[in-house]
């Protein structure tokens, strides 16, 4: 049997994570649960299925309700926060792999005490004019084979 795309044990991490449903003033159509949404949001990627053609079958809602969840919970700091969880967790069981670690030194601050950024100097502050647009310019003759 094959495992679901959304375990039991990761479902019980991230649903605390979620944002309350939002109310509902005006009544509407019930809402796809956070757990068939989130199935859908795992599901596009893992499958290169596009949003548009989400199977109904898999009871996830449209793609276009998946992805719409996927902004609010991006809105909502919901995967920096997921992030943080699981990284703590893999932290406690010294399950994360550091000698396989990368570090961007674009991204990173530079230390107390380094040397303050310099501004990049322009060169040329002129632009050239251009050899198409000048009126004295005379076309060069064609050569045909």
């Amino acid at each position: 049997m094959s495992q679901p795309l959304l375990p039991d044990e990761l479902w019980a991490v991230v649903e605390p994570l979620l944002p309350p449903e939002p109310p509902k003033p005006k009544g509407g159509r019930p809402r796809v649960p956070d757990r068939a949404a989130l199935t859908g949001m795992l599901f596009v990627p893992r499958s290169g299925t596009p949003w548009e053609l989400l199977p109904q079958e898999m009871g996830c809602g449209s793609g276009m309700t998946c992805w719409r969840r996927l902004r609010d919970w991006q809105r909502a700091g919901v995967w920096e926060k997921l992030q943080r969880v699981l990284l703590d967790r893999l932290g406690r069981r010294h399950a994360i792999d550091f000698r396989r670690t990368a570090l961007d030194s674009a991204s990173v601050a530079a230390k107390r005490g380094a040397l303050p950024q310099v501004q990049t100097q322009q060169i040329g502050a002129r632009r050239a004019p251009s050899g198409t647009s000048s009126p004295t310019h005379k076309a060069s003759p064609s050569l045909s084979c």
